[in-house]
């Protein structure tokens, strides 16, 4: 048995194939995440976010927005899982807008062209999924904000 010893099926899979064929010579110890690595993993990821929305008065914008329209979604009883995707959509594409904006910076701390464009290209993606956030905020609601509207002026 020896080197398959407590590996399901490893036997079976390496059975056939010539060694080089079997992989790329990592040990399933090197395969493996450290202990901790999810959770590691998790908290930089919360550190990122809290330290974006710390520094960055849009992402902060965008987060009053969302909570607003995801609050405006639960009241009117209309789509609030399209509205909270849009929602995770728009303040995603901030951060990754923050985070290209960083390393852009970092890597070139003076003015570039080449850099510029980078930044714009990133600010318009953010600006797409925000307007496509509010057509379809106005599609799933607007109809049900009607009518609530309606009601209050009859």
């Amino acid at each position: 048995m020896g080197a398959f010893r407590g590996r399901p099926g490893a036997r079976a899979r390496a059975r056939g194939r010539p060694r080089e064929a079997r992989g790329p010579g990592v040990t399933g110890a090197q395969r493996r995440t450290p202990r901790g690595g999810l959770g590691r993993a998790a908290a930089g990821a919360a550190r990122g976010i809290a330290r974006s929305f710390a520094e960055e008065r849009n992402l902060r914008i965008q987060v009053a927005v969302a909570v607003a329209a995801l609050a405006l979604s639960l009241w009117l009883g209309t789509g609030t899982a399209i509205v909270a995707l849009c929602c995770a959509l728009v303040i995603g594409s901030e951060l990754l807008n923050t985070a290209l904006e960083r390393l852009a910076d970092a890597l070139h701390p003076d003015s570039n062209a080449l850099v510029g464009a980078a930044k714009d290209a990133a600010a318009g993606a953010v600006l797409v999924c925000a307007v496509t956030a509010v057509l379809v905020g106005l599609l799933s609601m607007g109809p049900a904000l009607l009518d609530r509207l309606r009601g209050w002026l009859a």
